[in-house]
């Protein structure tokens, strides 16, 4: 059985050399191919007597900021599709009979990866596309703002896979009026449009890693499409978030990335699952 594990590797070099069928969950979050580089600073914020700090917050208060370090990358590929591919058919081959893929992209690339996802898993492997919606950050005076991203959920049989309703976390009624009482105490069930907010800057939850996704998407998808005990594999792993989800409900995970930041923000974030941490040699394939 694969214990908790970190790797800091190339994924398409540690990938082959992991077993058929050994994930009952994969969840990437691969660059989105934005042209750009993204960055993340962390900041530590202290209240400072008026006019003493570098930033002013609410009712005129002010607070003084010290840089903590960051966090970069660049997100540009001259051929994602050929960025992909590989990966697609490595995570087909890793996923067990009734396993699930989550593939988490921008609108940029989202509807090219799923005709790929398409020719490596079949068009009737796909079950949903999940719109994650926020509503945080600038807003543009030249088009509609754009503030989602987009999860595409295959499975590997169609007819047979994981998925336990009685797991889904319930959100209120937006008008909890015009149902009875009880349903109104109980929630409903989310649609495929998740409203969820990113994680707050200042948050408990922010790492200091720029990609970081919320705990709350990920553990959605970890209890509904994963039992206890599964292992849940992760190779565009960031920050760590998938693993977080796993662990704190009761999965075993395997999360893999190239980029050492990473690997030490995972180690840090983790250590409460005890992980096994190793470097990835190519040349021992």
């Amino acid at each position: 059985m694969i214990p908790n594990r970190i790797i800091e590797g190339n994924n398409l070099d540690v990938l082959p050399t992991l077993p058929d069928g050994s994930a009952a969950l994969i969840y990437v979050d691969p660059p989105f191919n934005t042209g750009r580089s993204r960055k993340h600073t962390r900041l530590k914020v202290e209240r400072t007597g008026p006019g003493e700090g570098d930033r002013v917050g609410f009712g005129g208060r002010s607070y003084k900021t010290t840089a903590l370090g960051s966090a970069a990358y660049a997100d540009t590929f001259e051929d994602f599709g050929a960025f992909l591919m590989p990966r697609l058919e490595q995570a087909h081959r890793l996923l067990r009979a009734d396993g699930s893929f989550f593939l988490h992209l921008d609108p940029r690339e989202a509807h090219y990866a799923k005709v790929m996802a398409d020719i490596v898993f079949g068009r009737d492997a796909f079950l949903n596309e999940i719109i994650w919606s926020y509503d945080y950050g600038g807003r543009s005076k030249r088009r509609w703002p754009s503030k989602h991203d987009t999860i595409l959920w295959y499975a590997k049989d169609p007819k047979h896979y994981t998925f336990h309703y009685d797991a889904i976390d319930r959100i209120p009624y937006m008008a909890p009026g015009l149902v009875s009482a009880e349903k109104a105490a109980r929630g409903k069930t989310p649609t495929d449009v998740w409203w969820q907010t990113i994680v707050p800057t200042a948050g408990k939850e922010r790492t200091g890693y720029p990609t970081q996704k919320p705990l709350k998407i990920l553990e959605r998808i970890v209890r509904v499409h994963s039992n206890p005990g599964d292992l849940v594999l992760d190779f565009f792993a960031g920050s760590g978030t998938t693993g977080e989800a796993a662990a704190r409900n009761d999965r075993r995970f395997l999360l893999v990335d190239e980029n050492p930041e990473a690997i030490a923000v995972m180690k840090d974030r983790l250590a409460f699952a005890a992980p096994e941490i190793s470097k990835h040699n190519p040349a021992a394939n």
